[in-house]
Parts: structure tokens; sequence; C-alpha cells
């Protein structure tokens, strides 16, 4: 099984490492191949995804994703700057369907920003959407309109593009509880309207699933009002980036949530949701589960290894459970630790 190993900038170097020792003790026949990605494919050829780079992507059956992004190269022109590397790479590799999963370990109940009896068990699904949308939407730019310069970006979904990533969601759904809550803004916007339209068409061949439909704005309140009312939640590229990082807080740290990039086949790119936080790089303190327990998305969803899967996720709750914690989830009555001793503890319970 090829696996491309993009672990990029900043912290994500640390906790890539952290993963790879992880997959390495179960036992697969792996084939590991390191690319440089983001500021360090910028630094090895000049270009922040090198061809090198996406080719190595292209022929692995799954790529594992650290994080991209240093405030050094903000003054780059935006086709040079890290962040391009991972919108190429969804873009060349076709991974339309983003999934985000949020789920309250309850050792970590305490550790949200909200009331544990709010979160206590909360297991919810986001499906984003992630190859169309205003990121992608012609014509973008900045232009001059007489004495003053104005930025313009487009919004625009096809009926395909809906129709697919509605299928995904109501199949994860048929998974779960059943359950689907889509999310737009079709009181104001002519792509939601059609949204809707799409998904509403779409749910009459899903009958075993419950259908509803939110606004975004709604939607953002009621994840933090009373998210475990949510089973799957499906959304455009935008919504779904900005909903995914409030859902990340309701588990008690960003530095815990996995997420999968899927294509048409099943190929995908599994990283952390998390940036490269440079404040803390090189520190040995990032926290690697979310990329651990990306890892096991990989496994489950790309490398048909559901049983392998279960075992990293069931190693990372018992470590939970000793009361090892990062500094990010760290609560009084738990012991800090840094990024290699969790890694050692995840090994240790696998």
């Amino acid at each position: 099984m090829k696996i491309a190993v993009l672990p990029g900038d900043g912290i994500g170097p640390e906790i890539i490492a952290q993963a790879i020792r992880v997959l390495q003790k179960l036992g697969l026949p792996l084939q590991l191949q390191n690319a440089p990605v983001g500021g360090a494919g910028y630094e090895a050829s000049g270009d922040p995804l090198p061809a090198a780079t996406l080719k190595a992507a292209k022929e692995a059956d799954a790529v594992l994703f650290g994080a991209v992004g240093d405030p050094r190269y903000d003054s780059l022109p935006r086709a040079k700057r890290p962040e391009q590397a991972i919108l190429g790479l969804r873009k060349e590799l076709g991974l339309f369907a983003n999934l985000r999963p949020a789920r309250v370990h309850p050792e970590l109940a305490a550790a949200s920003s909200l009331k544990p009896e709010v979160v206590s068990g909360l297991d919810l699904l986001i499906v984003r959407e992630l190859t169309g949308d205003i990121y992608f939407g012609e014509p973008k730019g900045i232009r001059q309109v007489g004495e003053t310069r104005e930025g313009f970006d487009t919004m625009r979904y096809s009926e395909p593009e809906v129709r697919r990533i509605a299928r995904v969601a109501f199949e994860a759904a048929r998974k779960r509880s059943k359950r689907v809550c889509s999310v737009d803004k079709a009181n104001v916007l002519e792509t939601s309207q059609l949204w809707r339209e799409v998904v509403t068409d779409e749910a009459r061949a899903f009958s075993d699933v419950e259908t509803t439909h939110m606004y975004v704005d709604n939607c953002a309140m009621q994840l933090v009002r009373n998210p475990k009312q949510f089973d799957v939640i499906v959304t455009g590229n935008m919504f779904g980036d900005i909903l995914s990082d409030e859902a990340s807080m309701l588990t008690g740290s960003i530095g815990m949530l996995p997420s999968a990039s899927l294509d048409a086949r099943g190929k995908g790119l599994y990283e952390p949701i998390h940036g490269t936080a440079p404040d803390i790089a090189g520190k040995g303190v990032a926290n690697p589960l979310a990329t651990i327990l990306s890892a096991a998305l990989m496994l489950r969803h790309s490398l048909g290894q559901p049983g392998a899967a279960e075992r990293v996720e069931g190693a990372v709750s018992r470590v939970l459970r000793s009361g090892l914690r990062t500094a990010d989830i760290h609560t009084p009555a738990t012991r800090k630790v840094g990024t290699k001793e969790m890694g050692d503890a995840v090994l240790a319970a696998l």
C-alpha cells in the first residue's frame, strides 16, 4: 500500500512523525514516500506543490498530509504561497468530498469550551464540498474602479457538483443515525437556492434518511446551542470551512480533529484540520492525536483496513483514559506531555 507522506511546514513534520510511527507499529505492508510541500516545497523547488510531489501523490493509494503555511511567505505572489499546495492537490486529485468528524471523547468533555452536559456524547460528521464554491469560482481578482480598488470573487455550483456531495452525505448517514441537515443561505444566494433544490431532489433516493435544511447563520448558532441535534451536516466549501472549525472547539481542541478528503473512487488525502502553529513549531508540544486519527481514517477509507483503524482509535481512547494530555487539552488532574511522549503512549496502547 503506497502512501505519499507530505509533512509540510510548522508542526507538520513533528505530528506526521508520530502518525508514521503508529502506522509502522501495525505491521502492514506499507510503502512510504516522503515529499516536500507548502513552504518546504517552495524552498526545495520554488513551487509550493513541486511536480515531483504531485506525481508521488497521484501514484499513491493515499496521501498523509501535515500542514502548510508560514508568515514568512505572506509577501509572495498568491500562486507561490504555501496554502496553494493544498488547493492544488484537491483540484489535481479530484478530492471533492471532505469528511470532518467531530466526536467528544468522554475524557475530554470538560476540555470543551461549552458545558460538559451540552457536548457529552457528541458525535457528528460534517461533509464539506471541496472543489467548488467561491474558492474556485471565476472570475476573481482585484481591479481598479475609478479612483478606488475593489476585490471580487464568484460563488458558483453546478447541479452535478451538488448532487455528488449530497450523495456522499446520505450514504454516510445510512451508516450512522440516518439524519442529514443540509446547510445553505437560500434566502439570499441564488447558488444556495440551487443547492437546496438539488439536495431535496437527491433525498428522494434516500427515503430512509431524514433530511432537513438550515441557513448557515442559524447552524452556526445551533452548533453552540445544541450540537447533539446533528448527525450529518452537508454544506458547501466556504460554509463548511467555517462550520467545521467551529465544531472542532466542541471537542475540546482543534488538535483532536482528523479529516479525510476523498475522490469518487475512495482515494483520499488525510490531514488534521489544524494549521501549522508556527508559534509552537519545533518545541515538541503539539498534539499529534488529530494526525494519528487521520491515519486511522486513511486505513478505513482508502486502504481497506477497518480493523487496523479500530485498533488505532481504540489506542487513542485508552491513552486519553489514562490521563495523558498535551497542552491544548490539559486540565487539572491530568498529566501534561509533549508530542513524542503522546506518540509513545499510543504505541504502548497498541
